[in-house]
C-alpha cells in the first residue's frame, strides 16, 4: 500500500471506526511484509546468479550474468530457472514462470518445481533425470547428478504449507539416488552415495550410502549342456 493510499484512506470517516482501522493496520503489516520479502528474495536472485553463472568476486550486475549465461552454455539452466523461480514467488508473472520451466524440463531433461527454495551454489553435474519436488528448502552449495529424484511419498502436498523436505548446507547427491518421504531433514554437510535410497532424517556432517549386493550367474552354452 503506498503513501497516498494510506493518505486517502486516513481521509475517510468511516476509517475512524475500530473495524476498518483494524483492517488497515492489518493491510499496513502485509505490504510491509511483502515488501521486504521481495527485497529478499531479489537480494537471494543476485547472489545465486553471481554463484552460479557470473561465477567471480565481481559485483553483480544485469550484464555481466546476462554475458556470462550466453558465453557459457553449461551455465544457462540455472540462470532461467532463477529468473522462473524469481517470478513465481514475487507473483510478479507466475504464468511466464511455468512457461520458463516447462521449455527447461523439455530441453534438459531435468524438472526442478518452482515452489522449491534452493540456496546459491547449485549445481547439477549431469541435468537428464533430475526431480526436485516444489517441497523442498534446500541449502547453500547443493550438487545432485543424473537420474536422482527427491520428492514427496504422499500425504502432504507441495505447497500446503510447511516444506516437507529440508536440506542443509554442502550436500552432495549421488547419481541414481531416490530421496523419498513425507517428512524429512537432511543435515549439512552430507555426501550422500550413488544409487542410494533415503527416506529417514540424516544427522549433519555423515556419508550415507545403501548397500548393494552383486549377483553373478554365469552362462552356459548349449554344447557344455549337452555334455
Amino acid at each position: 500500500m503506498s503513501t497516498g493510499e494510506v493518505c486517502i484512506a486516513l481521509a475517510r470517516p468511516q476509517i475512524f471506526n475500530k473495524k476498518p482501522v483494524e483492517r488497515l493496520a492489518k493491510m499496513l503489516e502485509t505490504g510491509v511484509k511483502l515488501k521486504v520479502i521481495k527485497e529478499d528474495l531479489k537480494r537471494h536472485l543476485h547472489e545465486c546468479l553471481q554463484a552460479e553463472v557470473m561465477k567471480n568476486q565481481k559485483p553483480f550486475t544485469w550484464t555481466r550474468a546476462v554475458h556470462k549465461a550466453f558465453k557459457c552454455p553449461e551455465r544457462r539452466f540455472n540462470f532461467w530457472w532463477r529468473i522462473a523461480s524469481y517470478l513465481y514467488k514475487t507473483n510478479i508473472n507466475k504464468n511466464f514462470a511455468r512457461k520458463i520451466n516447462r521449455k527447461l524440463t523439455m530441453k534438459y531433461g531435468c524438472e526442478i518445481q518452482l515452489g522449491a527454495s534452493i540456496g546459491p551454489g547449485l549445481i547439477i553435474s549431469h541435468f537428464h533425470g533430475v526431480v526436485i519436488n516444489g517441497s523442498c528448502r534446500i541449502g547453500s552449495n547443493f550438487r545432485i547428478r543424473q537420474n536422482s529424484t527427491i520428492g514427496i511419498g504422499g500425504g502432504k502436498k507441495p505447497g500446503s504449507g510447511e516444506p516437507c523436505i529440508l536440506i542443509g548446507d554442502n550436500v552432495s547427491v549421488g547419481a541414481g539416488s531416490c530421496i523419498i518421504a513425507n517428512v524429512i531433514n537432511i543435515g549439512s554437510n552430507v555426501d550422500i552415495g550413488a544409487m542410494s535410497f533415503i527416506n529417514k532424517d540424516i544427522p549433519d556432517n555423515c556419508v550415507v550410502y545403501t548397500k548393494k549386493t552383486n549377483e553373478l550367474l554365469f552362462k552356459v552354452s548349449r554344447e557344455s549342456a549337452c555334455i
